[in-house]
């Protein structure tokens, strides 16, 4: 099992920059792959970005292609999604999430942190 915290949210205007992170613990030499996701205010959590833990291969949602980046930091435990050109509809709760390798699901999440854009 994996612990995830997530930290770096908050209220920016639109067209700004945040970087959220996220620490991990626990059983982290297990994890494929990491990813981060939203959940809009009165919307279902979506995929927002994913770095596979042997190669770094990235895969971003088309919304935020271009604006934001994920990266880790394999020594220091942690994952990170730079998000830059903010705009209101990236106003959501931010989670890291953990995929095991023997796994096909994101199976240990953050508790989120809130990212709101003002217009």
């Amino acid at each position: 099992q994996v612990q995830l915290v997530e930290s770096g949210g908050g209220l920016v205007e639109a067209g700004s920059s945040l970087r959220l992170s996220c620490a991990a613990s626990g059983q982290t030499f297990s994890v494929g792959a990491w990813g981060w996701f939203r959940q809009p205010p009165r919307q279902e959590r979506e995929f927002v970005a994913r770095i596979s833990g042997a190669r770094g291969t990235t895969y971003y949602t088309d919304s935020v292609k271009g604006r934001f980046t994920i990266s880790k930091d394999n020594a220091k435990n942690s994952v990170y999604l730079q998000m830059n050109n903010l705009k209101p509809e990236d106003t959501a709760v931010y989670y890291c999430a953990a995929q095991p390798r023997d796994s096909a699901q994101y199976d240990d999440w953050g508790q989120g942190t809130q990212v709101t854009v003002s217009s």
